[in-house]
């Protein structure tokens, strides 16, 4: 499977395991499984260390550096075809990460791995819910 990480996802494989649900837990572990990652979910998590909701040791930089040593993602490109993409994705609430995400998932043929209800939602999205 290609599976495209949401921004939490991929924060909780390494920060809050726990909060994986046992498949997605298996297919994130399974070596046979592409895992790719948005650079929207890198500016997320750049975002979320300036505003001081997560911490990150030593720094976030670090960290993220690290977790790529760590584990290959795959890069999922924003590309002119996914910003494209962006309207026809319907949503209810207005995140412009989720917009990037689910476009992104859908260009390149990716199973977005998500708790998000609002990408849960999304018509014509392959799907791992977290739930």
């Amino acid at each position: 499977m290609r599976l495209l990480l949401d921004t939490h996802i991929w924060l909780w494989s390494h920060l809050s395991p726990q909060l994986l649900v046992p498949r997605v837990a298996k297919e994130l572990e399974d070596a046979n499984n592409e895992l790719f990652l948005s650079p929207i979910s890198l500016w997320e998590v750049l975002m979320l260390s300036q505003k001081g909701r997560v911490v990150f040791h030593p720094d976030v930089h670090t960290w993220i550096e690290n977790r790529f040593q760590e584990v290959h993602l795959a890069d999922a490109p924003v590309t002119h075809e996914v910003a494209r993409e962006t309207s026809r994705i319907r949503l209810r609430q207005r995140a412009p990460a989720d917009y990037f995400l689910a476009a992104t998932a859908r260009v390149f043929d990716l199973t977005l791995v998500t708790a998000d209800r609002n990408l849960l939602s999304v018509p014509d999205l392959s799907l791992l819910p977290n739930r």
